[in-house]
């Protein structure tokens, strides 16, 4: 065994293929396959959380998903690099992206799924590549990591309301008052409820780092196309900006207000 066989680098540094000679696409094809790494291992961390989150081991979770917050903050940074390219050196390669965009990244929606955040629209991208579909819709039928955090409330005892419990997992998660109030008791008691209290602050950090990560995209994508139409057909900044407005864990944003 050597270095590279283990790492097959061979196979991984060959997949960099710029369609253009312009010195700049090869830091953006770069950029976007090692956010696709970074998510593999994102998604590979979470469904760990989540068996354990589902299985009542609580403690055990709050290593993988400190793990991703960390991930999602060098994927934040990672903008910056990006942001080196200035809008001339975009625009002489930006033809070749197609009707490309990374809003189609599969392994994102998984992500956005697993934690809550739900849009069937999305599996439509993906007829074209049988397995990521398939993941894909997995994903989207499959209880999120948030209700499997909130299974674990009402087995500790706390008031979650039936009809959240007993939803279509399958939908988009909608904000709760019942939830919010029994997350409130764990805040307010946070000695009795220590566990429940620690893997609410895990949440709250992976939905802080996405929503960090989602502002920084506006960012970086306005410093270099400005308010031009994304490649993919959506309003570009416009669209990314709305989605900063999405919460994974809504209750343990609003109950803040009302500790």
């Amino acid at each position: 065994m050597t270095y590279a066989r283990y790492l097959t680098l061979d196979t991984l540094l060959g997949a960099q293929n710029p369609l253009s000679d312009e010195h700049d696409e090869m830091l953006f094809v770069i950029i976007h396959q090692t956010k696709e790494l970074w998510l593999k291992q994102t998604l590979h961390e979470v469904g760990l959380a989540q068996r354990l989150v589902h299985a009542g081991d609580l403690v055990p979770a709050y290593k993988s998903l400190a793990r991703v917050s960390r991930i999602q903050a060098v994927m934040t940074q990672s903008w910056d690099i990006l942001a080196t390219m200035t809008p001339a050196d975009y625009l002489r390669f930006r033809g070749e992206l197609g009707a490309s965009s990374g809003f189609q990244s599969d392994q994102f929606r998984r992500l956005e799924a697993m934690l809550g955040i739900k849009d069937e629209k999305f599996l439509a991208f993906h007829e074209d590549r049988p397995a990521a579909h398939a993941a894909l819709a997995d994903a989207m039928a499959r209880p999120s990591l948030y209700d499997d955090a909130l299974a674990q409330l009402a087995a500790a005892g706390l008031p979650v309301p039936a009809e959240v419990l007993d939803r279509d997992v399958s939908r988009p998660y909608e904000a709760s008052e019942g939830v919010e109030a029994a997350w409130l008791e764990v805040y307010r008691d946070t000695e009795r409820w220590w566990a429940l209290y620690q893997l609410a602050e895990k949440l709250m950090d992976l939905d802080d780092a996405l929503l960090t990560w989602r502002h920084k995209h506006v960012v970086t994508v306005e410093r270099i196309i400005g308010r031009r139409r994304g490649t993919g057909g959506t309003a570009g900044v416009d669209y990314l900006a709305s989605t900063l407005n999405r919460r994974a864990f809504p209750e343990l944003w609003s109950l803040r207000t009302r500790l």
